[in-house]
């Protein structure tokens, strides 16, 4: 069947040679938007002025298209324009970076159009600061900075050195979370980071680079949480991400959950400064704010890292918008299945959606317990803002090097990052000293689906020599659940993509998975083990919740050996949750001794296997 409404796929909104009278002639259209009880009124009757205005967006940007690439990179015939030509004898020829004057500018204007777009769309500056930068545990401020100067440092650094980097091509935030990360009931291309790499991706363009948005959240099939999950940062994400966002926040309520997830989230920030780009972490929570003393503590010790909790539903309410009289109406706007926020009724992008079904997917707010697009959209355009605001604090300071003749590769590249060693970071306030302070952050393989990053400890090869076990029989197969296309994904948008051909974007990438054994005839499976620093190993089972117990801890159908010795299994435990089993809190003075330069995790089937046995992690540190 062709696709006969729009083609998924890139939306560009910023474009690139909109200038200040454009923009002014837009904002000049839109009256102002009023709250309370006319403000469905208002809502209905600026439909066709919306329209309007990003037609006349939409105009301009083509017609800046038209007159060229090169005209937008401020070159004309083939040179640059004389009005972003390098101050005289400040040309950066022989300097370590070969981001230009040319390319600061560009950058710039791209993330200004960015800005200028996302606060026109909500309602002014005033109001969209307030629902995009005040509703964080610690709230931005990147104009007068007070309280906040080191949070600010850090992204506004964070950006400065992937600009400056000539071999950073690709700026990456890694994503690790639930089915809320993972968009689930919904198309995976209206997931907030499938958003977030169309709107906030073109500033990126501009640069020479490229935005990627890697998303690991997954279902809660498969038995994972916080627990164990933060401890594959590495592996579940490229160790190589700039921005690590966390959403297991629903993972969260109750105790213990509640305490060990602050706990693990402290764990998560420190480990995430051992990592090659020494990434702020940033949680995503779908609720309202509220009053939460560790949390609090929390975001204040982590604050000098860029560590801060944004939460999405305190971004609604900061907007001004008269909840409470929708709801003494009977009108919820958060309710399952709901269309419209109460600001728009629809995602920019599905403004021009001539197709009725999808168009009122596009307006739903919330699922259920997971976000629908348009709450999506508020989430990425919330991180889209903040982050186009630190690219411009760097761009400035990159510019001004630049302009006085200093190499900004002197002090922004990544070569000139300075090394954090776990004394650099301030005392643990709530995690596990025993493995929060550490120089290395932990290791793991996950045998799960989607993962971006490099494993720490690896199935040996059978044949390696170095293999001390090589000879024996070693035939455990690796498996994952074989999703449908359509898995997770809402019955509007199943009936709108299931005969186009473009159907594939709505496929989410999680799922379960483990290495297995079936019977005795499996053998083993050989675990190399990387480089440790505490001593820790942990193994999990899938799938479920806490299929530790029956699959490892007291099944004796598996014999597990560490450099040849059996272990004991009354010294495991059931930890960090209950699908996991840690054979070793720490490196052990009894334990056998590597033979040939690594320590290896032996897994036999017994003869007595009559279930499967599938191992999902191998944790170390």
């Amino acid at each position: 069947m062709a696709n006969d409404n729009h083609v998924y796929n890139r939306v560009h909104l910023d474009d690139d040679d909109i200038d200040s009278e454009s923009i002014e002639l837009v904002q000049g259209r839109r009256g102002h938007r009023t709250l309370g009880s006319d403000r469905y009124e208002e809502s209905t009757s600026s439909s066709s002025s919306t329209i309007i205005r990003w037609v006349i967006i939409s105009s301009l940007m083509a017609g800046m298209y038209v007159l060229g690439t090169k005209d937008f990179l401020g070159m004309k015939d083939g040179k640059p324009s004389e009005a972003l030509k390098h101050p005289e004898g400040h040309e950066n020829n022989n300097f370590g970076t070969s981001f230009t004057l040319e390319q600061v500018q560009n950058t710039r204007k791209a993330a200004l159009t960015l800005i200028t777009m996302l606060q026109e769309y909500y309602g002014g500056k005033g109001q969209a600061e307030n629902m995009m930068l005040q509703s964080w545990l610690n709230p931005w401020n990147f104009e007068n900075v007070t309280g906040n100067t080191g949070m600010v440092d850090k992204i506004v650094d964070t950006m400065a050195r992937a600009l400056v980097t000539n071999d950073q091509k690709e700026f990456i935030i890694g994503t690790i979370g639930s089915s809320v990360a993972a968009g689930h009931d919904n198309c995976n291309y209206d997931s907030y980071e499938r958003q977030m790499e169309r709107t906030f991706g073109p500033v990126w363009e501009a640069a020479g680079m490229k935005l990627t948005c890697q998303n690991a959240g997954e279902g809660g099939g498969c038995g994972d949480d916080f627990a164990n999950q933060v401890f594959c940062i590495q592996q579940n994400v490229s160790p190589k991400i700039d921005i690590a966002h966390y959403t297991w926040t629903y993972f969260e309520a109750g105790q213990p959950a509640h305490d060990m997830a602050v706990k693990m989230r402290e764990s998560l920030a420190r480990w995430a400064q051992m990592l090659p780009h020494q990434p702020p972490v940033h949680v995503y929570n779908t609720g309202a704010m509220r009053l939460d003393q560790m949390e609090h503590d929390l975001a204040e010790h982590m604050s000098e890292f860029g560590y801060n909790a944004f939460y999405m539903r305190s971004g609604f309410n900061y907007g001004g918008y008269d909840y409470a009289a929708d709801e003494a109406n009977g009108i919820d706007h958060f309710g399952w299945g709901y269309v419209g926020d109460g600001y728009h009724n629809v995602t920019r992008y599905g403004e021009n959606e001539s197709n009725p079904l999808r168009k009122e997917s596009l307006g739903v707010v919330m699922r259920n317990w997971h976000p629908g697009p348009l709450a999506f959209q508020f989430v990425s355009d919330t991180f889209s803002y903040i982050y186009s605001q630190a690219m411009i604090k760097a761009l400035d300071l990159i510019e001004s090097d630049l302009k006085n003749g200093i190499d900004p590769a002197e002090k922004w590249a990544a070569s000139k990052r300075k090394t954090l060693l776990k004394s650099s970071l301030p005392p643990p306030k709530f995690c596990d000293e025993l493995y929060c302070v550490v120089d290395e952050a932990p290791t793991c393989i996950n045998f799960e689906k989607p993962t971006y990053g490099w494993w720490g400890a690896r199935v040996e090869d059978p044949d390696d020599s170095l293999n001390p076990h090589r000879g024996e029989v070693q035939n455990w197969e690796i498996w994952n659940v074989d999703e449908p296309l359509f898995r997770g994904v809402s019955k509007q948008d199943q009936t709108f993509f299931e005969d186009r051909d473009d159907k594939e974007i709505c496929r989410h990438l999680d799922a379960c998975g483990g290495i297995s054994a079936t019977s005795k005839d499996s053998g083993s499976v050989v675990f190399r083990l990387p480089k440790q620093e505490v001593g820790l190993v942990v193994i999990c089972g899938c799938c479920g919740k806490q299929v530790g117990q029956d699959m490892i801890l007291n099944n004796t159908s598996i014999e597990i050996s560490y450099n040849g010795q059996v272990l004991d299994r009354n010294n495991w435990d059931i930890w960090p949750n209950g699908k996991c089993v840690r054979l070793f809190k720490q490196f052990d003075a009894n334990a056998a001794k590597a033979t040939t330069g690594h320590n290896y995790l032996k897994i036999e089937a017994q003869e007595n296997l009559s279930e499967p046995v599938r191992i999902s992690h191998v944790i170390t540190l």
